[in-house]
């Protein structure tokens, strides 16, 4: 996964968390992730899966269809 991506994923990450309220532990509880890994997503150091990007998604109500055109 490109820098790019990684940001764009981190600022909306940490953008839905904030929303709703949410500390990193609570998010990394809801989800049954470390609390380390939600603050190395959320800085854009990571990458993360397909899956769990659907399944961050999926906890905040977003809609996660991608379709791929060439």
């Amino acid at each position: 996964m490109s820098q790019v991506y990684r940001e764009k994923i981190a600022r909306l990450v940490k953008s839905l968390r904030e929303k709703n309220n949410m500390t990193r532990e609570q998010l990394s509880l809801a989800l049954g992730y470390d609390n380390s890994y939600i603050s190395k997503l959320e800085k854009g150091n990571i990458n993360i899966t397909i899956d769990g990007i659907e399944e961050i998604a999926k906890y905040f109500g977003i809609n996660f269809d991608i379709k791929l055109t060439k």
